[in-house]
């Protein structure tokens, strides 16, 4: 490891906690450099939804390259996008009677964020935001003035403004609704609150904990939108591409975002790739008024287009999701029990709060060590995060979630000084 040490920045974090070098990855596992297997419950933080090298989406791409297809064209047309633009249509927007034009910014999330933000503004001469508590929306300035995390925005606060900041469902008590703030903060004209552009939440958090908005509070943020004609913006980049147990998240809440931004597991084979729908009417962007060179990947159109067809158009695949969902909710609920904990989130975008950093770090290594690699979130780390592939096996889900109840009992166990030792916190 003396290379990294070297020569990568200090900037790195993800290998910190996995050690190790990994050389190959084949479904739910990776593989360390010495053979060892480890059951992968991070998944790329979401952006392996249907595991490492899928053979379907693996020769695809593969036929594609022999066949000398076109790798890089700017914002061009090619086969490959437009075999993607017509598998998305039919295997996602037409079966939910959802139109939504296809915008493609950069390949990351947070470019999809800044392009989503950028139209709102451009299109209602506003520039405020209102974003909520405990939100990620990325690390580029625009998107990070949304993002609340005091960890990410360090080093830039005095550039991140124009936003005003609401606390998100359930944020300071179940029987508080903060929608109701938000309604009478916009119709009050001394509230200090500039109209704004636009709305953005995530239906589930997935970095800021795993907080997941009721249908009641989301359908409230929504008629809050309309009546104040401000754009809704749905961020799925963590919980779309059937994260949360359908392919968008907002699915569940019966709410139409007038924007939503999707990435992550866009390309179904952990490629670069990220787009913004965009409702026709709002789709007011000057031609190149967005730009960028990569604008589009055709080797992640290829397996993108490809994880619509072999996933989204075959029952058998939902079937197999929703089954897996039961058997993680089933392991979750034992595991709050047995130890009075709370599980948090929604499909397979779960985990446990266990309220304390320590522990949840001590966790996180006892599962490593043992072959399961899984990862915190929340505004503290108190979250044991739980983001496997939808398509994992039941056997994989339950050796998984048997280390899991082991780490968690044999860091209870641990006294003061032992903790601190193994999570390196005083």
């Amino acid at each position: 490891m003396e290379l990294y040490e070297l020569y990568e920045s200090n900037v790195r974090s993800y290998c910190r906690s996995y050690n190790v070098e990994f050389n190959k990855a084949q479904g739910a596992k990776l593989y360390d450099v010495k053979g060892k297997s480890y059951l992968d419950f991070l998944a790329g933080c979401g952006s392996l939804n249907y595991g490492h090298n899928h053979p379907i989406l693996k020769e695809a791409l593969l036929k594609y390259i022999r066949e000398d297809g076109v790798a890089m064209s700017l914002d061009m047309h090619s086969s490959a996008k437009s075999q993607f633009i017509e598998s998305f249509k039919t295997h996602v927007l037409g079966p939910r009677k959802l139109d939504y034009r296809i915008q493609f910014p950069g390949p990351t999330g947070t470019n999809a964020v800044e392009a989503a933000i950028k139209l709102a503004r451009k299109i209602t001469r506003r520039t405020n935001i209102v974003a909520f508590t405990n939100g990620f929306h990325g690390c580029s300035l625009g998107a990070l003035s949304l993002t609340a995390n005091s960890h990410h925005r360090s080093s830039s606060t005095a550039l991140l403004n124009n936003v005003t900041r609401i606390p998100y469902d359930g944020y300071l008590d179940s029987d508080l609704d903060s929608s109701k703030l938000l309604q009478a903060m916009l119709d009050d004209p001394s509230s200090g609150v500039d109209k704004p552009a636009a709305i953005i939440f995530e239906c589930i958090q997935g970095e800021g904990g795993l907080n997941t908005a009721s249908k009641e509070w989301a359908q409230s943020i929504e008629k809050i939108a309309r009546e104040h004609n401000i754009l809704l913006i749905v961020d799925e980049i963590q919980s779309g591409c059937g994260r949360s147990g359908h392919f968008f998240s907002f699915e569940a809440l019966d709410i139409k975002p007038d924007i939503i931004t999707l990435a992550k597991s866009l390309s179904g084979y952990g490629l670069p790739l990220a787009l913004v729908l965009i409702k026709p009417d709002f789709d007011q962007w000057e031609p190149g008024e967005h730009n960028g060179t990569f604008r589009g990947n055709n080797h992640a159109f290829v397996t993108g287009a490809y994880s619509f067809i072999a996933f989204w158009q075959d029952q058998r695949f939902e079937i197999q999701l929703h089954e897996n969902i039961r058997k993680v909710d089933g392991f979750l609920a034992k595991i709050a029990t047995k130890y009075n904990l709370r599980s948090k989130g929604r499909g397979m975008m779960q985990g446990i709060n266990l309220e304390d950093e320590k522990l949840s770090l001590s966790v996180k290594k006892h599962c490593f060590e043992h072959g399961v690699i899984v990862e915190t979130s929340g505004s503290r780390d108190e979250i044991l995060k739980i983001f496997p592939p939808l398509n994992i096996s039941n056997q994989e889900i339950e050796d998984g979630f048997e280390i899991i109840n082991s780490a968690i009992e044999a860091s209870l166990c641990l006294p003061a000084a032992s903790m601190e030792q193994i999570t390196g916190i005083a």
